[in-house]
C-alpha cells in the first residue's frame, strides 16, 4: 500500500511488451513512476499500489482487453481513453513513455478526459466474430479478384455471370490456361474453397451468439437488413442506451457532416467517417440493397439522388436506417414500421441533404 491516503488517480501507457504506470495525488502531485513487464499478476501488484478503488486511465491501444479485465478484477475504476482525442493534449516536442502516463493521468484527474467506450466481454466476443468474418470475406474477395486476373491475361472473358458457381467452376476448369496460369488458377480454387469453409463455420457461430440479443431479431425488420448485417450492427453498436438519442448515434457512426464554425466563417462538409467502419459499411450496404416494394425508403433515396446525386443519397438513407436501428435497439420494436402507424416516413433526426 501506499503511504498516501487520499484517491489516486493512475496512468498507464500500454505497449505490446513492456508498460509504464504512473500514480499521482489529486493534487497533481506524482507518487511513482515504473515501468513493468506486462503480465497480470506485475499489473496487479502495481495497482495494488494505488489504494483502494483508484481510478485508472490506459489508451484504448493494441491488446487492451486484458489490461481492462485485470483492472477491473482488482477494484479499479477504468476509464479507456480515445485515441483521436487525446491527440489535441499532447502537443509537445519532448515525447517517453513516462509522460504519456503523467499526461492521461492529468487529463483523468482534471476530468477532461475524452474517453471512449468500454465493451463488456459478450460484446467483444460478438465483435470478434463479426471482425473475423469479415477479415475472410475480404481476403477471399482478393483471391477471386486473382482468378479473374489469371483469365485477363490470357484474354479470356466466359460467359457466366457467377464465375465461382457451379456452371463458373466447370468453364473455369475447361478454359485454355498456359500451364503456369492453370496452376495459379487451381491453387486459388482450393484456396477459395478453404476459405469458403472457414466462413461457413465463423458465420455460424456468428447467428448463433447473435440471436442471444433480442435487438437482433427487431432490426431485421429494417428494410435492407439481413441477419448477417443485422449481427454486425448489434456488435459494433453494443449498448444503445449509451447515447442520448439517434442524432449522438448517428454522429458516432460517422454519417454526419463535418462542421467548422468560426466568427461568421461556417462550413458544412463531407460525413466525417470517425466511427466504426464496420458499422458504417453495413448500413451503407443495406441503403443500396432496400427492396423496390419498400416505399417511402426507395422514394426518398430516388428523390435525393436527382437533386443531390446517388452517393449523397445512399449516406442520407443510411442515416434514416440507422435512426430506425435506434429505436428499435432501444425499444425492442419499430413504431414507424408498424403496418397500423399512421405516419408514412419515421421521424428523422437530421436533413437528408445535408450529407456529402
Amino acid at each position: 500500500m501506499s503511504e498516501y491516503d487520499g484517491k489516486q488517480f493512475v496512468g498507464i501507457d500500454l505497449h505490446r511488451s513492456r508498460s509504464v504506470i504512473v500514480r499521482m495525488t489529486a493534487e497533481g502531485e506524482r507518487l511513482d513512476a515504473v515501468r513493468i513487464v506486462n503480465d497480470p499478476m506485475a499489473l496487479m501488484t502495481e495497482i495494488g499500489k494505488a489504494g483502494e478503488a483508484p481510478e485508472v486511465v490506459l489508451e484504448a491501444t493494441y491488446g487492451w482487453y486484458w489490461a481492462v479485465d485485470v483492472l477491473a478484477g482488482a477494484g479499479a475504476r477504468v476509464h479507456l481513453a480515445h485515441p483521436l482525442g487525446i491527440k489535441g493534449f499532447t502537443t509537445r516536442r519532448v515525447k517517453n513513455d513516462v509522460r504519456d502516463a503523467t499526461d492521461l493521468a492529468d487529463l483523468l484527474r482534471m476530468g477532461r478526459l475524452p474517453e471512449a467506450w468500454i465493451a463488456p466481454p459478450a460484446v467483444r466476443e460478438l465483435r470478434e466474430l463479426v471482425r473475423y468474418r469479415c477479415r475472410l470475406v475480404g481476403r477471399r474477395s482478393g483471391l477471386k479478384a486473382g482468378v479473374h486476373a489469371v483469365l485477363a491475361k490470357q484474354g479470356l472473358r466466359l460467359p457466366v455471370t457467377d464465375l465461382f458457381g457451379v456452371r463458373g467452376r466447370a468453364l473455369l476448369a475447361a478454359a485454355p490456361l498456359d500451364p503456369v496460369l492453370r496452376a495459379r488458377a487451381n491453387s486459388l480454387c482450393r484456396l477459395i474453397e478453404a476459405f469458403d469453409f472457414e466462413i461457413d463455420t465463423v458465420t455460424g457461430l456468428l447467428l448463433r451468439r447473435a440471436a442471444k440479443d433480442p435487438g437482433w431479431a427487431v432490426i431485421q425488420q429494417v428494410p435492407g437488413i439481413g441477419p448477417i448485417l443485422a449481427a454486425v450492427i448489434v456488435a459494433e453498436i453494443g449498448d444503445v442506451h449509451r447515447f442520448a438519442g439517434p442524432r449522438q448515434l448517428c454522429s458516432w457512426a460517422g454519417l454526419t457532416p463535418k462542421h467548422y464554425e468560426s466568427d461568421r466563417t461556417v462550413r458544412r462538409g463531407h460525413i466525417t467517417k470517425q466511427g466504426s467502419r464496420l458499422l458504417r459499411w453495413a448500413l451503407v450496404e443495406a441503403a443500396q440493397k432496400i427492396p423496390a416494394s419498400a416505399g417511402w425508403p426507395v422514394a426518398t433515396r430516388d428523390g435525393i439522388r436527382q437533386r443531390r446525386g446517388r452517393g449523397i443519397a445512399t449516406v442520407a438513407v443510411a442515416r434514416r436506417l440507422l435512426t430506425l436501428v435506434y429505436f428499435g435497439l432501444r425499444d425492442g420494436h419499430i413504431r414507424a414500421l408498424d403496418p397500423r402507424a399512421t405516419t408514412s416516413s419515421p421521424d428523422t433526426t437530421s436533413s437528408p441533404d445535408a450529407a456529402a
